[in-house]
């Protein structure tokens, strides 16, 4: 009985294993604490329900909600009903009819809410409201969130009454966010009038949303270049790296910039849903990154970094750049980019940075096009025991645009010193020496 009871424990336990979530689904070795935080603060108590101010906190330091903006979903818990919004909508209102009069604003058990847009009246307006669903990174901007108001009704008039949403969810607008059950935590405090008295949420929860580059999309969004001043060869994007051209099985998937058919393609089906209209180039990716080892000098050496935007149907709003290097801890000077070192050692190593646009300058990189980049130099200075341009070390070892990886080529590719040769030949000439050795010796014994 005791070997069958082990046994049994053991079998439960592997089963709580296997269907038990994975934690580091969503970590970020670079952001390991990063999140979106959705806190609702219940403000008072209305006949049959409550109003809350609901505020989406972008706690990630690299990654951003762009246009068209975020989509919040929930499921009530009871037959709770939405009386009216401010700040924000639901995409639609459900079935209403049991609503003879005054219907409200919305009746599904499972809203969707979205923000407004700019310009919308001061009336329907709360604070950090109506900027078309976009939230900047904390690191560009640390105050920066979304709120709404929402009236509740049917839903209970007391602490004890009132049951949480549950199953939330978080796109932006496509999928990548998965978000964790609502927690009541303390209520929160708010400075009133001159500042010298507070007062607190009749009650809050909060709900913690993360993301995964794995489940947002299935293929990459940006890639890698590297060039040097030591080398004539460029190293191109890897073929394929974010997609193959492909027009017969995925017609209209890429334009050519000369195409007559170029402005009609843009202007096409998917100009509203956000569909990715690119350039078509080898690697097929939305953004490309290219970095040029430029200048040597005695203590210092310069690098250029360009972003291209191929897409044809998005500016990227607030875009940021991550790159790891282990050289940033000696980033001299920087042009025409905003830097912020990430630190995500506990501030003992500093191999990563976060470059991002200055404001009305470059912080919008323009569609596909003539405009459609933005350039920076970096000047760093040498560390004597580590700078080398040998085996590739002036390049980056990762690189992000907007929080996703992008693809780099392969070590084996990139620029090498005129009197180096990549390893991954070493060995081949290894051999053609021991051929050439044994065949001229045995040709020596014979002859």
């Amino acid at each position: 009985m005791a070997a069958l009871a082990g046994s049994a424990l053991l079998l439960l336990a592997a089963a709580l294993l296997l269907s038990a979530p994975a934690a580091t689904e969503a970590y970020d070795s670079l952001d390991p604490n990063g999140n979106i935080t959705i806190k609702w603060d219940l403000k008072e108590w209305t006949p049959d329900g409550y109003v809350a101010m609901v505020t989406i906190y972008n706690y990630q330091q690299f990654r951003h909600i762009s246009a068209p903006g975020w989509q919040l979903g929930w499921t009530w818990a009871k037959k709770e009903v939405i009386w009216s919004m401010v700040g924000a909508q639901t995409t639609e209102q459900g079935d209403c009819s049991k609503f003879k009069t005054n219907p409200p604003h919305c009746c599904k058990r499972d809203p969707t809410v979205i923000d407004l847009l700019p310009g919308t009246p001061y009336k329907d307006q709360v604070g950090n409201c109506c900027k078309g669903g976009v939230i900047s990174t904390f690191n560009q901007d640390p105050a920066n969130a979304a709120s709404f108001q929402i009236s509740v009704g049917l839903s209970g008039t007391t602490n004890k009454t009132v049951k949480l949403p549950k199953n939330f969810t978080l796109k932006t607008p496509g999928p990548g966010y998965t978000c964790g059950r609502a927690t009541v935590v303390r209520p929160t405090k708010f400075l009133i009038g001159d500042r010298r008295r507070t007062t607190q949420a009749l009650m809050t929860w909060n709900v913690t949303c993360t993301y995964s580059q794995f489940l947002a999309q299935k293929t990459p969004t940006c890639c890698v270049a590297l060039s040097s001043f030591y080398n004539n060869t460029i190293v191109g994007c890897p073929t394929c790296s974010c997609g193959c051209q492909n027009n017969n099985t995925h017609p209209g998937s890429c334009v050519n910039p000369n195409s007559p058919y170029l402005q009609s393609a843009i202007d096409g089906p998917g100009k509203y849903t956000g569909q990715p209209l690119v350039q078509c180039t080898s690697h097929m990716c939305p953004v490309k990154v290219h970095w040029h080892v430029k200048l040597n000098y005695k203590d210092y050496w310069r690098v250029k970094v360009t972003i291209t935007n191929f897409n044809y149907r998005m500016n990227y709003t607030d875009w940021n750049l991550v790159v790891q290097h282990p050289n940033f801890n000696n980033i001299t000077k920087l042009f025409s980019f905003n830097y912020k070192p990430l630190s995500p050692y506990g501030g003992r190593i500093n191999d990563s940075a976060m470059f991002w646009g200055m404001k009305f300058y470059n912080d919008l990189l323009n569609q596909a096009g003539p405009f459609g980049n933005a350039q920076t130099e970096i000047l760093l200075q040498k560390d004597p025991e580590t700078f080398t341009f040998e085996k590739g070390w002036a390049f980056p070892r990762r690189v992000y645009f907007n929080g996703d990886n992008c693809v780099m080529p392969p070590p084996d590719a990139y620029p090498w010193l005129p009197n180096a040769s990549p390893p991954m030949k070493q060995p081949w000439t290894l051999e053609l020496l021991v051929f050439w050795t044994a065949l001229a010796t045995l040709l020596a014994y014979y002859v």
